[in-house]
């Protein structure tokens, strides 16, 4: 009797053939893989506006500045007594509508043939790095121009001390302000410059274990006294900005259905094969816009002198 066997799977590391590149190219699935693998940022709207919502038709109507408690207070209830009712209370109604980004680039036969799989991962790269410096620009622009309230720093943040003392203090301050709403001020979004030098106060100041260097290059600072740092090169405000993200408000995407699209990371990607000029077009689209619920969920830092 015979057996037959699979064949072998089809790669995505950096040592394919142009036959296994071909099929990549014509495998969505692959294709996803393969932007996972290269993808070298990802979004900071979608950390900072953690909320995942849904736009219907092109539009979201969604309520700011909604209260978290009740207009009424709890009332002792008597044995088989009634529960007393309260009034939903709601917030200010507003509307955004999605914007639709895309970016495509080409990749021929003779550019795979000649270098592999280098064109296809500088093609998806500079495709998706694109569309993240689009959309992250276009969410933190919102996020700027939505809160208004700010705290001047105790100190310029000339030490780790300061830098400290500054954050904790704007939280506890603007947590009090604002007790009906019981934020929790925990992430600090910074232009690099400015993480470079928190990052090199805060280990100088031996706040950070300086085990955890390596912090400098994931762009993330390890969780200290409850606080995240993140940055971006796509943050458009001066001043560092403390929030937070589970209230701040959230990223409205549109899905709609198109064939051949894959998506990873907020990205639609999609290769599309022209036979009649030997040459595959690659596509990366997102439909989205930027909601921020809650203005006061962020504290724009100022006077840090970073």
């Amino acid at each position: 009797m015979a057996y037959s066997y699979p064949g072998t799977p089809v790669k995505v590391g950096s040592d394919l053939t142009t036959t296994e590149i071909h099929h990549l190219m014509k495998t969505p699935s692959l294709l996803r893989k393969r932007l996972a693998t290269i993808l070298d940022h990802k979004f900071i709207a979608d950390y900072l506006l953690a909320g995942r919502f849904t736009a219907e038709g092109g539009a979201i109507l969604y309520e700011t500045g909604e209260e978290i408690f009740p207009a009424d207070s709890p009332e002792a209830i008597a044995p088989g007594g009634e529960y007393p009712k309260t009034v939903m209370t709601t917030g200010e109604l507003a509307s955004a509508k999605t914007r639709k980004t895309g970016l495509a680039s080409d990749v021929t036969d003779e550019a795979i043939s000649r270098l592999l799989i280098n064109p296809v991962d500088r093609g998806l790269r500079k495709i998706a790095n694109g569309m993240i410096r689009d959309i992250d620009g276009t969410a933190l622009g919102v996020i700027a121009s939505k809160v208004a309230q700010t705290f001047a720093a105790t100190a310029q943040w000339t030490s780790g001390e300061a830098i400290v003392d500054t954050v904790l203090s704007a939280k506890a301050k603007a947590e009090e302000d604002h007790i009906e709403e019981s934020f929790d001020y925990s992430v600090v979004a910074l232009k690099p410059t400015q993480f470079a030098k928190v990052a090199a106060s805060l280990i100088k100041s031996d706040l950070v274990p300086r085990e955890s260097g390596n912090f400098v290059l994931s762009g993330v600072i390890p969780d200290y006294l409850g606080l995240t740092w993140v940055t971006s090169q796509h943050v458009p405000f001066s001043d560092p900005i403390l929030v937070d993200r589970d209230q701040l408000g959230g990223m409205a995407d549109e899905k709609i259905t198109s064939p051949g699209y894959v998506g990873y990371d907020g990205l639609e990607v999609k290769s599309i094969r022209k036979d009649e000029r030997d040459m595959y077009t690659v596509q990366a689209r997102r439909i989205t816009v930027p909601v921020v619920l809650e203005p006061n969920a962020g504290i724009r830092i100022t006077g840090t002198g970073v």
